[in-house]
């Protein structure tokens, strides 16, 4: 396999060399750092529900959506990605997701190890630290026929930056998801006191990433992959792919953070839904019809706490789904939502149960009946 250390690189490279990869029909390991700072929103994010636009432009900060799931993060030179791109026949990729991530996550963790942190890998996708903080951010992606995992090692961290290019109500939560970060997110210099040299930490990253991968011939990129890059610029910048997952709610109401819903006329509510599920958050705008008759069973429609019964006569007539969960495949997140045009509260689950049958959908640690509490606002049994 061909090993790309490209040091620092422009920031848009840092994400666009991964993606060019896999479209040319190539594999590899790629060790890269963005020379400048972005903001990188997960593929299924709406991102005018997640990060502060306003703020990132006033400070020229690029935000940019990747085809990897998970959430919104500052980067900028003080992380190396490290980047693993794999045919679908790779003994590696044929494995469910959690082996898939414990094989090539513990290459890194290792190199943690060896740097005198006690690291490991933690189901689904994280690194630890011994006292349980998060020291590496990681996901992973299927692009035509390959697999693609992509993480950091966290050199240093600027958690002020981090929480001010973040959406929140307001400062005071604002400063929890602060103090949040500062407890449950490290960083090498944060355990050690000081960063060895990049060279260092790439030559162990390599060395660790041969046991698992086989021999790496270090390569310079050839000219086709810049060729891509280029290409893939002219797509992956624009405002069209940057606002995708908010497409299905440019007319609506802005409901801010928290749950609630807003009725329409009568029958018609459209409700926004936050959930938080093991695998990630989960936000559904719904809109909902009643169709039967107004009753006791159904009255609590507006404020979307009816019982089961309540349920039976409400269908959702249109379904946006946004988060920072992982979905595979993940153009399949789509066509969910044009399944559940239609379909009864009280079938949600069910309905979303048979299209991960059908699809062969995996979405570590989110399961049908999030993805139905999400969407209904009750405690699914």
């Amino acid at each position: 396999m061909k090993l790309y250390n490209l040091g620092h690189v422009p920031w848009l490279e840092s994400q666009l060399v991964y993606h060019a990869l896999p479209r040319l029909d190539m594999e590899g390991l790629v060790l890269l750092a963005p020379a400048e700072p972005y903001v990188c929103i997960g593929y299924h994010q709406d991102v005018t529900q997640e990060v502060d636009l306003d703020y990132c432009r006033a400070r020229d900060i690029p935000v940019f959506r990747r085809e990897v799931g998970g959430g919104a993060v500052y980067l900028d030179g003080n992380q190396l990605f490290y980047q693993v791109i794999l045919h679908e026949n790779s003994p590696l990729a044929s494995s469910d997701k959690e082996a898939f991530y414990r094989a090539l996550l513990e290459p890194a963790a290792e190199t943690y190890r060896q740097m005198g942190i006690a690291a490991r890998y933690k189901p689904v996708n994280d690194i630890i630290t011994d006292e349980g903080r998060k020291i590496s951010g990681t996901g992973a992606a299927e692009i035509g026929d390959y697999l693609i995992l992509v993480g950091n090692v966290i050199m240093d961290f600027d958690y002020e930056t981090m929480v001010r290019v973040l959406r929140v109500p307001d400062e005071k939560y604002r400063d929890k998801v602060y103090k949040s970060l500062r407890e449950n997110l490290s960083t090498i210099r944060r355990e050690l006191g000081a960063v060895p040299p990049l060279e260092e930490i790439s030559a162990a990253l390599v060395a660790n990433y041969e046991a698992v991968l086989g021999p790496l011939e270090e390569s310079e990129l050839p000219p086709a992959v810049y060729d891509k890059v280029a290409e893939l610029k002219q797509t992956h910048t624009t405002d069209e792919w940057l606002y995708k997952r908010g497409k299905k709610r440019e007319e609506r109401q802005d409901f801010g953070e928290l749950s609630r819903a807003v009725k329409i006329a009568t029958g018609v509510a459209v409700s926004q839904q936050v959930y938080k599920a093991p695998g990630g958050l989960i936000r559904a705008i719904v809109e909902t019809i009643e169709t039967s008759p107004p009753g006791p069973a159904l009255s609590k429609v507006e404020g979307w706490g009816g019982t089961e019964g309540g349920h039976r006569g409400i269908r959702i007539a249109e379904v946006s789904l946004s988060g920072d969960f992982f979905f595979y495949p993940a153009d399949k997140l789509e066509a969910l939502e044009d399944v559940l045009a239609g379909v009864k509260l009280a079938a949600v689950e069910p309905t979303i149960a048979e299209f991960y049958r059908r699809e062969g959908i995996e979405s570590p640690g989110v399961t049908p009946a999030d993805f139905a509490r999400a969407l209904t606002g009750q405690e699914v049994p």
